[in-house]
């Protein structure tokens, strides 16, 4: 189903649902009982999304007196509540205060939006100013952040598994992107289009990330959340686009369970057919070709990424070897038969995914 303007409904969490679905089947409480909480109230703001939509959520426009090309910042506080977007506590240019959730949160929307336009002049999420809201500590002990089509949402996490999601550059970074890829390629949220989905918000995080601290291909950790886990987890981030399958190892999550290439490609009806498992697939193309490359990493192999997202040809189901196909294409088109159109290709090679 899509929206009048043609939008499908769009509910990203950053936390897949295995992994809070193995933290409520623990005897502990302490452990079950916030990500029990967590995938009840997912699944009321995922068919409350739904039911937007239907109706028809109304635009967001650029705020009266907005500067153009300038972030349009709006932080609130739900106060552990669900009702958003909750009380305003920060807005465009205002001081810092005394919450560092609050301005974590601030710096994160204003980092992503620098990188956008100063790397590939894109004017906001939408390419045309939207303004950027957030809010800050939803519900108690909520173990996730969501994009829910409109704006960022953010938990404190149960600071047992999970810590404040404002903490990691590029989660912030992740969810913004779901709401560019809304905007552009619109990307089908089930099976290897909704994978692709997950993929290049993963992709784009960790872009936004590097770019922030100045960070080459190859000094990059490329990790998606690095910072979140909670000391007791055995686990360095919840997924790794260098080595998928590698994030974490733990008694209570498990193992990642993000394949590295085709060979492994999981097959399952549960979390929108795997679509946080399966885009370890393009995540690991991305990585490789990225790092064939060197340099900084959202500069020619992030170019070629968005030139595809924003090309107009990408379809909404699109496969991996479609995406792939085009990556091909935008390479060509961009840098000629050059270094960067043999390094895509032997990218998604290296995966096992086939391109002309």
């Amino acid at each position: 189903m899509t929206t009048p303007g043609g939008f499908e409904p769009v509910f990203c969490t950053i936390v897949p649902p295995h992994v809070l679905d193995k933290l409520a089947e623990q005897a502990d409480p302490v452990l079950s009982g916030p990500a029990r909480r967590t995938l009840q109230r997912d699944a009321f703001e995922r068919t409350h999304r739904s039911l937007t939509t239907v109706i028809g959520a109304p635009a967001v426009a650029p705020r009266a007196g907005d500067e153009p090309e300038k972030p349009q910042r709006t932080i609130y506080d739900a106060r552990h509540g669900t009702d958003l977007p909750g009380k305003k506590v920060r807005g465009e240019g205002e001081e810092p205060g005394k919450d560092a959730t609050v301005n974590r949160a601030y710096a994160a929307l204003g980092a992503t939006f620098e990188h956008f336009l100063k790397v590939y002049g894109r004017n906001s999420i939408d390419g045309a100013g939207m303004p950027l809201d957030a809010t800050v500590h939803y519900d108690r002990e909520y173990n996730n952040a969501f994009w829910n089509g409109e704006q960022m949402v953010f938990g404190d996490g149960d600071g047992e598994i999970f810590l404040d999601f404002t903490i990691p550059l590029d989660v912030i970074g992740h969810e913004l992107t779901h709401g560019v890829i809304q905007h552009t390629a619109n990307l089908t949220y089930y099976g290897q289009p909704g994978a692709l989905n997950e993929s290049v918000a993963d992709v784009f995080g960790a872009l936004i990330k590097q770019y922030s601290l100045g960070q080459s291909a190859t000094e990059a950790d490329w990790l998606i959340g690095a910072g979140l886990l909670a000391p007791r987890v055995t686990g360095v981030a919840l997924r790794s686009m260098k080595a998928p399958g590698t994030a974490y190892d733990d008694d209570v999550l498990g193992k990642d369970p993000q394949p590295a290439t085709m060979d492994d490609y999981v097959r399952t009806g549960r979390d929108n057919g795997g679509v946080h498992i399966n885009s370890g697939i393009p995540n690991h193309a991305f990585y490789l070709f990225a790092t064939e490359l060197g340099g900084n990493a959202w500069e020619r192999a992030g170019q070629v990424w968005y030139d595809v997202l924003t090309g107009g040809e990408v379809a909404q189901d699109a496969s991996f070897a479609d995406f792939a196909t085009l990556t091909v294409k935008a390479a060509r088109a961009r840098y000629g038969d050059a270094d960067e159109l043999e390094a895509v290709g032997k990218a998604w090679e290296q995966v096992g995914v086939r391109t002309p």
